[in-house]
């Protein structure tokens, strides 16, 4: 992306560009001239940036741990661009917390969030959230990659039609969170949350289906992909006592269904790849859990 576009669109001219990273998104972290240093991120164009621009803006403004929106998002061609202020990131040596507390941030953003008839539509969830689509018989099309799951047949369609059907049963109002809530999204300092990022993943969905998905992925980042059966369990015990509210014994399934669906629907992409990561008796641990 040229720097003369993002100094035009910001009203200084970029000075200094410090970093280029990005997977879905492409980011761009710059200095402008004025002194300010700006993280820009640039991904296709869809309705639903709007709404998760005012999610992370009302969290900022009410003082949950995220970086201050700046601009955007603006559509420039098939493009959407938005800056954030730039948050120093901790030392490299810091590690996240135990699963309690990283339960107690995500139920500090569900209860801070603006509620969902006060946000701009935030709908089309992501994939790996959305086990209600409508795009194949099982599977959604994934958003990283041009693939149809559907293509080679394993135990892993069956266990995910069964999630389908047992979320199906649940009915539970939407509550606005945030859909990877992993720890490479997280950033803490001395056991305190500094900063949560990639606000692209705001979401409308039951509470448990948002706290299950965490609790399957919390741990996500270059050393892990996935939480143990255990460190979800404690995830979703520490949550519900960080909510201040016992969950029903169909929200508690609902969320263990949601984790696994996550857990499969990487698994399949993953298999495109010649990697296993999901064994099928954890995933069968965590179907028995779902009540499946």
């Amino acid at each position: 992306m040229a720097a003369a576009l993002i100094g035009d669109w910001l009203g200084s001219p970029v000075a200094e560009t410090l970093r280029v990273t990005g997977n879905l998104s492409r980011v761009y972290v710059v200095r402008l001239a004025d002194g300010r240093t700006v993280v820009v991120k640039a991904r296709p164009f869809a309705d639903r940036l709007a709404g998760c621009a005012v999610v992370q803006h009302h969290l900022w403004s009410a003082g949950f741990p995220c970086p201050e929106p700046i601009a955007g998002p603006d559509r420039f061609g098939d493009l959407a661009l938005n800056a954030e202020a730039a948050v120093e990131p901790p030392p490299s040596s810091s590690t996240p917390p135990p699963p309690a507390a990283s339960a107690a941030l995500l139920a500090r953003l569900i209860a801070t969030a603006p509620r969902v008839p006060d946000t701009p539509p935030l709908t089309p969830s992501p994939p790996w959230i959305r086990w209600y689509h409508d795009e194949g018989p099982i599977w959604p099309r994934p958003d990283d990659r041009d693939a149809d799951l559907h293509a080679n047949k394993s135990w892993h369609d069956d266990a995910a039609e069964a999630v389908r059907a047992r979320l199906s049963r649940f009915e539970a109002p939407p509550v606005v969170g945030h859909c990877d809530f992993e720890s490479h999204n997280i950033w803490w300092r001395d056991g305190e949350p500094l900063a949560v990022h990639d606000w692209d993943s705001a979401v409308a969905e039951p509470e448990p289906v948002i706290v299950g998905v965490a609790a399957a992925m919390f741990p996500a980042g270059a050393d892990r992909h996935a939480a143990t059966v255990e460190e979800s369990a404690e995830f979703l015990d520490a949550y519900e006592h960080a909510s201040g509210r016992s969950w029903s014994t169909d929200e508690r399934a609902a969320a263990w269904a949601a984790g696994l669906w996550i857990l499969l629907f990487n698994a399949k992409k993953w298999a495109l790849d010649g990697l296993d990561l999901l064994s099928r008796p954890e995933a069968e641990e965590r179907a028995r859990l779902a009540g499946l």
